[in-house]
């Protein structure tokens, strides 16, 4: 757990922000999705349904006042699907890897958002895969058509800590995203975000304007690599590289 200190800005301001970021989502979601579900549900081609995606993400952040920068889009080797493993401290985090990974990606998310007018119905046709993490069974499926989506070409992001966590705070993280990894064989990305807890932390209910910063680290390869001699290895891996990055950030905070 790392200090975070209280901001200075005005809390009223950042409930205003919090809930117009909300409202946005919400016209989003009843302007432009239904119409766009329906032409694209059965369409096999959904390039122009992404760019939507990529749109109405873009236009949610641009509404929370934040902006990205990314760091080590070096280490991304053209014409290779990659496992994005992320720490996760906030909302923000997930527009920022769906829109800013360099790759077209599926994510996996928390089955309660199926439950989200809409959005639910949408999640599929975005590669947004819903995790129950109470169901093994179910949960295994949900990796295997993470597995297929993959196989399509497309690369994915996985939030490793299964939740989000409070300001300051790294959770441990689950094996799901790993075991992707070395079905699929592809490279893991750790991807460390900073900053995001700051901006709209966890049970604070308050965005303040700023800037995210989302650092894709050296690519950990799997290849050859096992679940049974390996899982624990890559899992500490990925960790401590997302870890290293938030340590190093604080620090450089606190001076």
């Amino acid at each position: 757990m790392f200090p975070v200190k209280e901001s200075n800005k005005s809390r009223l301001i950042g409930k205003l922000r919090y809930w117009w970021g909300w409202v946005v989502v919400s016209l989003l979601l009843l302007v432009f999705a239904p119409g766009l579900i329906i032409v694209y549900r059965f369409k096999k081609k959904r390039d122009g349904f992404f760019a939507w995606c990529d749109w109405g993400a873009r236009i949610w952040l641009k509404s929370c006042g934040a902006q990205v920068k990314v760091k080590g889009m070096e280490n991304l080797e053209e014409g290779r699907e990659y496992v994005f493993i992320s720490n996760h401290r906030s909302y923000l985090d997930t527009a920022s890897l769906y829109v800013y990974a360099g790759r077209r990606i599926g994510l996996v998310a928390k089955k309660e958002l199926l439950k989200v007018p809409i959005f639910g119905y949408g999640m599929a046709i975005a590669n947004v895969i819903a995790i129950d993490r109470s169901n093994p069974e179910r949960a295994r499926k949900s990796m295997e058509k993470a597995h297929q989506i993959m196989d399509d070409g497309y690369s994915f992001g996985v939030f490793a800590e299964g939740t989000r966590a409070m300001p300051g705070e790294v959770l441990p993280f689950k094996k799901g995203a790993i075991h992707l990894a070395l079905q699929t064989q592809a490279p893991i990305i750790p991807v460390a975000f900073t900053n995001t807890d700051k901006l709209m932390g966890k049970r604070t209910g308050v965005t303040y304007p700023g800037t995210i910063e989302m650092v894709l680290l050296p690519p950990i390869e799997t290849k050859g690599k096992n679940a049974k001699d390996d899982l624990m290895d890559l899992l500490n891996e990925t960790r401590s590289a997302v870890a290293n990055v938030l340590i190093a950030r604080e620090k450089k905070l606190l001076n």
